[in-house]
Formats: C-alpha cells, structure tokens, sequence
C-alpha cells in the first residue's frame, strides 16, 4: 500500500493540521520519520489493545537523542515496562488509587479550586496557566501525596518540566529535564521513608508502600519511580488540559452558559476537552513481531504513534473539528488504551471536575486577552501562555 507520508520532525508541525487530516483521508495510517502514525479512530482501538505491540515509549530519549536521569527513569518506569513486572506494580498502583480513595480528595480539591479563584477576584485579567491551571495541580498533587501547600509551587514546576521531554525539541531542555527528574526521584524516596517510619498513614504513597508490602514487592527503585511518574502525569495534564478547556470556553460563550446551567454535564465536557485538545498528542506503540493489519505491514521493531486529535476527529466515529460539549462523541485515547491505559485517569477527571466545578460558580463566562502561546503541538502540549478576562458573576 502506497502511505501518505507526514514530516512530524518539520518545524512548526501540529498533529491538528491539515496534511494529517489530509493523510487520514487517503489512509488509517501515514509515514513519518519516527515510524508509522495511526490516524483513524477503529485502526487505533484495535492496535491500542493488540498483543503483538508493547509499549512504545520506553525507546523514545534514545529516537529524540536525550540521556542522564530523566532517560534512565523512564527507560525503567512503569509507562515502559512489561510483562508480569508491568502487571505486578499496575496491580499495585491501581489498589493504592482506589476510587473511594480518589473520590475522599474531592471536597479537598474544590477548596483548592475555590481559594485560587477567590484570590484572582480583583484582578481584572490573569495569565490562566501560572495563575490558576498549575498552582491548582501542584497542589492537587500535594493533596495526594499528603504534603504541605508550600511544597506545591516546587513539585509543579519540576513536573512541568518533566513534560517538556515528551517534545520533539527535547533535547534543548535536557539540562532542566534531568535536574527537575533527579530532585522529583529524592522527593520520592524521602516521601516512600516517611511512610515506612508511620509519618504517613493516609497519602497516595503510604497506601502505595502497605499494597507494596501485602504485595511482597520489594523493588525500591521501582516504588521510587512509580510515586515520579504519578506526580507527572498527575501534574501535567490537569495544568494542560484545564488550560486548554479556558481556552475552548472562551472561543465558545453559549457552551460555558449552557455547562452553568448543566453542572452534571461537567464530566461530560471534559471528555470533550481531551477530545479536542488533548494534552498527550500521541500514544506510542512497538511492534514485537512482523504481522499485517487492515493492508499495512507492521514490520518487528516499527514505532507506531496513535495520533489523538486525528483518531477522535475521525469523521468514521460521527465526530469532527467541531467543539461540542452537549453531545456525547467516541470514546478519545487521551489516556491511551490497553495495557498501558492511564493509571491516573480517574485522578485527573476528578480533580479537573472540581475545579470547573468552581470556576462555573464563579464566572459568567470567558474572554481571551491577547494572543495564546501554545508549545509545539507534538509530544505534551499545552498553552504556555494564556491570559484572560472572566466575567464574575
């Protein structure tokens, strides 16, 4: 089969533009100078969930030419592992992130969501992301591990930069990639020795370290690894994806004014955030063995990317371009899927919940000011700058 070929390496390049809508026209799949790209919704379930493809990202600092600290964490995390030592420590993690767990957070994280928005009252424009997307995670993510406010600002920061890694421009930002991942990675062994010696009963980590012990999982670096890889992500798309859901708002007045007087639709609606401008651009797969699918030869050792703005735009599913909160769309693969679907997605729906919750209450609606920044549409992106007007009310 003669692919359309799409340069991802090209400065300047979006997952949202039109060559790879264009390409997702002619093809499920394109070419591209880090393997195969999958844009079409059903081709991307089915490869997200076969068995002849692991976990893609564990090769990714050696394709963007990164190393030091950050590439040898995520070469061992769970994001890259398989095989029963994936299936082990998942187990584990998933018990330590319960839904009742989860959901005892939530009146924390809509105090957390409210004191941001109260402090932002008299002014009369704010830049969103360090105003209120950031600071709200990091402190999110402190609520989770049981730690003080005061350590929110630090942790965020450091795990922001963490994203910065998933880029095609990696490389400029190893410096600050590997000293953020070396002080996240001593935070994760001081927080894993506090719960051993009781001073945590309650945190994310403490109940991490008891279905450890149950477990009889005795890897410590791994635990230190996965309580870093919990903060990224954790961190990284709460601040992105609330930021990009600003942004949506703000370009659609009547959706804000409808979700105010529809506040249970608000999980709803961040479905369609993710759907539209998702945060994690593309889910990355490897091929263990050579085999053919819907006409395309995936050869042993071949990097797919499932790319998620193309996929869930998908004109197959009954979706498009457009931004529709009151309509429910195909499931996205913002959070991946398979065996390596995120861990942290009932985290991230439910602190995201809270704090649209909050701003609804607060705020009659949204204006930009200015002109958005966004980082590269590739990797992990996000706005980097986006400041804007609310109407109190």
């Amino acid at each position: 089969m003669n692919l359309p070929y799409i340069d991802i390496a090209r400065p300047g390049f979006s997952t949202k533009s039109r060559e790879v809508m264009e390409a997702r026209s002619e093809s499920w799949c394109a070419r591209t100078p880090f393997g195969l790209a999958v844009l079409r919704h059903r081709q991307a379930g089915q490869l997200l969930r076969d068995r002849r493809l692991r976990q893609g990202s564990h090769a990714w600092p050696d394709i963007i030419g990164i190393s030091g600290r950050f590439a040898e964490f995520w070469k061992a995390s769970l994001i890259s592992i398989e095989g029963a030592e994936h299936r082990n420590l998942r187990r584990i993690a998933q018990a330590a992130l319960s839904n009742d767990f989860v959901l005892s957070l939530e009146p924390a994280f809509r105090g957390i969501a409210a004191d941001l928005a109260d402090s932002l009252r008299e002014a009369d424009a704010f830049e969103f992301v360090s105003s209120f997307s950031e600071p709200f995670a990091g402190r999110a993510i402190t609520t989770l591990l049981a730690l003080p406010d005061r350590d929110a600002h630090q942790v965020a920061r450091d795990a922001s930069t963490l994203g910065l890694a998933m880029g095609l421009d990696a490389r400029s930002h190893e410096a600050a990639v590997n000293a953020a991942c070396s002080r996240l990675s001593d935070l994760a062994a001081r927080l894993i020795d506090r719960a051993r010696l009781g001073q945590d009963k309650i945190g994310y980590v403490a109940r991490l370290v008891g279905e450890a012990d149950v477990a009889g999982f005795t890897d410590g670096q791994a635990l230190i690894d996965l309580v870093v890889i919990s903060i990224f992500g954790g961190v990284d798309t709460t601040r992105a994806q609330l930021a990009f859901a600003a942004y949506l708002f703000a370009q659609h007045a009547d959706q804000w004014r409808w979700l105010r007087q529809n506040p249970e639709m608000v999980p709803q609606a961040i479905e369609e955030v993710i759907r539209r401008y998702p945060t994690t651009t593309w889910a990355t797969r490897e091929a263990l063995e050579t085999f053919e699918h819907d006409g395309v030869e995936i050869r042993k050792g071949a990097t797919i990317h499932v790319f998620v703005h193309a996929t869930a735009t998908d004109p197959a599913t009954g979706a498009d371009e457009s931004f529709n909160i009151r309509e429910p769309q195909k499931t996205h693969f913002g959070f991946g899927g398979g065996a390596h679907h995120c861990l942290g997605q009932f985290v991230a729906r439910t602190d995201m919940a809270a704090a649209l919750l909050e701003l609804l209450e607060r705020w009659q609606g949204i204006t930009l000011v200015g002109q958005p920044k966004f980082l590269p549409d590739s990797g992990n992106t996000s706005p980097s700058r986006l400041v804007v007007r609310p109407v109190w009310g």
